[in-house]
């Protein structure tokens, strides 16, 4: 079998495994729905300066998208590493032609095809229930994609080294809950003090945060630095992290337990 039809039958067999999980169907849609809710439509926010939010809508459309880009590659992989690890599975693969890093990368499609669906119901409730008015640019689609990739990564360095699912999860959550509000998503940068700047920067969220708000957000900050389009800049930045971080997920993965 070629290399991509072992990715094609991986990737098959991954995603029949996600969709008779109606438990992890439900949250994975229905969480980010909760956060629209309860941030976009009941609290609202108030760009006079009165209310929780301090911005317009859209702004806070990169933080919406983070929700899923972030947490279900996290949970999803860490959690299915540290299950395949508990059932000697790796040991079963490395019998096959299928190497570590043609399965993470099947998990990788699984991932992005979940989070696409639920990116697109995610725009489409900010829409309708706090009247964002987003600029949709092609380039939302390669950052969502490159997100998936590098957070996938970084979840499956979770589950290998972490000691369970219930392990795998709580460093999920653990981690991905400080990213979320300090990574320029919900809360702007002149919220946080000024010493803690340096430390947003080290975060690969920031960047899709900073990206996904320049081409959806007709208010950011779109100036060129050294005559780069911030656009692009901060998708090349993501891009190599997630490179990166793929690297080192598929590493990580053990051939054996």
């Amino acid at each position: 079998m070629s290399r991509l039809g072992r990715v094609g039958a991986e990737t098959s067999a991954g995603w029949r495994s996600f969709v008779r999980r109606r438990t992890a169907v439900f949250f994975t849609f229905f969480f980010p729905v909760i956060l629209i809710v309860i941030f976009g439509a009941l609290v609202r926010t108030d760009p006079t300066g009165g209310g929780l939010f301090t911005e317009p809508a859209a702004y806070y459309v990169p933080g919406y998208l983070a929700v899923v880009v972030l947490f279900t590659p996290l949970s999803r992989m860490g959690s299915e590493v540290a299950r395949h690890r508990e059932g000697s599975r790796f040991e079963k693969l490395a019998t096959t032609p299928l190497t570590r890093g043609e399965w993470l990368l099947a998990q990788t499609v699984v991932n992005a095809a979940i989070i696409g669906l639920a990116s697109l119901l995610i725009l489409g409730l900010v829409i309708l229930l706090t009247g964002a008015e987003i600029v949709f640019s092609p380039l939302l689609v390669p950052y969502v994609l490159v997100g998936v990739v590098c957070f996938c990564g970084v979840g499956a360095m979770l589950g290998s080294y972490t000691d369970s699912q219930d392990g795998a999860v709580a460093a999920s959550n653990g981690i991905g809950l400080p990213l979320l509000f300090l990574s320029e998503t919900f809360v702007s940068p002149e919220l946080l003090p000024g010493w803690f700047g340096p430390l947003v920067n080290l975060s690969p969220l920031t960047y899709f945060a900073r990206g996904v708000r320049a081409v959806t957000y007709a208010g950011a900050d779109t100036a060129a630095v050294a005559g780069v389009d911030p656009a692009l800049a901060n998708l090349a930045v993501l891009a190599v992290l997630a490179v990166l971080a793929f690297a080192l997920g598929a590493r990580s993965i053990p051939q054996t337990d």
